[in-house]
């Protein structure tokens, strides 16, 4: 086991100088290897601090680039990174950070080709993702390559974390053995997230990582960690290992989409050349838009808005919003997911005698030129 130098003594004193922690522990961060699975909400957070505290090698695989949406909560990065990689421009400011460690960027999706070849480096994995596919993906190859796991999720308001695959401790498969019904899930491209919520969690994620790599204190290992940060509520749930969920043989990817899914029995959507063929003809129809007023500030379609909110409460009148229940109704979103909800709702309640949806919203509106 390398020693600390004197300019790492210096960077970590304060964790030096804690009687349950001390060089000890320092020395198995600076020994350890973390691989941290996504640079987006819940990455950022692990990675700085995973970084500030000294883990000697940080891995970070992510395919995508920086968005402009992404920084109310990816605090690495600024408006001058916009369309470029995650991962190497958190790999730049890990290592202004902290010139003690080593930082290695995987600009590239995770899969089940490359995965366990990845994971086989580390000691550790933390899992930022924000999808089931690459949830269960992470798990799976924990499993096969027998590596601690760092979970960590949020939704809105929430956030829950835990420790999967701890010296055969439960994985996330005992908790959750198989994936929810997509009908049951928001829309994934539409869903919003308090920006701070993503810090916490991920702060919550890097002081497990911390526990597990240096064997100080209790990791939450068979406990799920769940914060609401709305009432600062938190409670923890308790769960076993189930040895037939735990069980893993190979390596796949599951089908996953958070989209809806057209019913084959009846024509549910309308897509963007169609609407503009009708709206060029003079077609005598209703369009709406389900949208909050904000986005409505982005793109628009000159149309009726009512929030999907106001149009699918209990008791909502539809005349009196402006809408006629004679004629075909066009119900337009972001990206076709609120709309198909509500066409199918309206339809299932006989609001409206004929109703569409507009297959991949706003979005494939304006990518259309409009």
């Amino acid at each position: 086991m390398s020693e600390l130098t004197l300019q790492e003594i210096e960077h970590y004193q304060r964790h030096l100088s804690l009687p349950q922690f001390g060089e000890e522990a320092q020395l198995k961060l600076k020994n350890s290897r973390v691989l941290v699975v996504g640079a987006g909400g819940l990455g950022c957070p692990v990675l700085q601090y995973l970084a500030a505290a000294g883990v000697g090698t940080l891995g970070v695989i992510d395919f995508d680039t920086v968005d402009l949406s992404n920084l109310q909560r990816q605090i690495l990065f600024t408006e001058e990174d916009v369309g470029k990689s995650k991962a190497e421009v958190a790999a730049k400011r890990l290592r202004a950070m902290n010139s003690c460690i080593e930082v290695v960027t995987i600009p590239e999706r995770l899969t089940a080709q490359n995965a366990l070849a990845l994971f086989s480096d580390y000691d550790l994995i933390v899992d930022g993702s924000d999808n089931f596919t690459t949830r269960y993906l992470v798990n799976d190859a924990c499993v096969l390559a027998d590596k601690p796991l760092i979970y960590g999720a949020i939704y809105t308001f929430q956030g829950q974390v835990s420790v999967f695959n701890y010296k055969g401790g439960p994985t996330y498969r005992c908790l959750f053995p198989d994936p929810p019904d997509p009908k049951d899930t928001p829309n994934c491209s539409e869903i919003g997230v308090i920006g701070v919520l993503p810090g916490l969690i991920g702060t919550l994620q890097a002081s497990e990582a911390i526990k597990v790599l240096t064997g100080v204190g209790e990791p939450l290992s068979g406990a799920l960690l769940l914060l609401d940060v709305l009432s600062m509520k938190q409670q923890t749930v308790r769960f076993q290992r189930v040895p037939e969920a735990a069980h893993v043989t190979e390596l796949k990817e599951i089908e996953f989409s958070c989209e809806l899914e057209p019913v084959n029995e009846d024509r549910e959507e309308i897509d963007v050349q169609e609407l503009k063929t009708w709206m060029s003809e003079g077609r005598d129809f209703q369009l709406l838009d389900v949208r909050e007023g904000w986005e409505r500030a982005m793109a628009k379609i000159d149309s009726l808005h009512i929030p999907m909110s106001e149009l699918l409460a209990p008791g909502s009148d539809l005349i009196s919003h402006g809408l006629q229940q004679d004629k075909l109704l066009v119900i337009y979103c972001a990206s076709g997911g609120r709309s198909l909800m509500a066409t199918r709702e309206l339809r299932a309640r006989g609001n409206v005698s004929t109703i569409l949806s507009l297959q991949g919203g706003i979005g494939a509106w304006v990518q259309a030129g409009n």
